[in-house]
């Protein structure tokens, strides 16, 4: 069994965009997935990217934005929608909207999401 208490939970970020890793390699090393809270403020966005060997799941928790999709293709996705996306299938997110978006992913099998991401707070580091 892990246990994670919230304020153990390492946190990655580029300008508008949070991502906490509930659950990753670090965390539980036999897990069969990663699991994040991805949090985008209003004008913030993920530029498209894949993930070659992965699939993702993703649940709109609150908001609405614009999946960004390949062959630019772009659909909304609003607060209760569920998406996934294919091993090597093109995704990203624009928040276009007034508020902050948030969505939980699933990706399965698990990713270090590190490389992506400018800036990293780990918990155990103090201020």
């Amino acid at each position: 069994m892990e246990f994670i208490r919230k304020e153990d939970i390492p946190e990655l970020s580029n300008p508008g965009v949070v991502s906490r890793q509930l659950l990753n390699p670090d965390s539980a090393p036999d897990a069969r997935f990663t699991v994040t809270e991805v949090r985008l403020e209003a004008g913030a966005s993920q530029p498209r990217h894949t993930h070659g060997g992965s699939e993702q799941v993703w649940y709109a928790v609150r908001g609405t934005g614009t999946l960004l999709l390949g062959d630019g293709r772009e659909t909304p996705f609003r607060a209760g929608d569920v998406v996934r996306f294919a091993p090597g299938e093109v995704h990203g997110l624009f928040n276009g909207g007034g508020g902050r978006f948030v969505y939980v992913s699933v990706t399965s099998p698990p990713l270090r999401f590190d490389a992506a991401y400018r800036e990293k707070r780990d918990p155990r580091d103090k201020p």
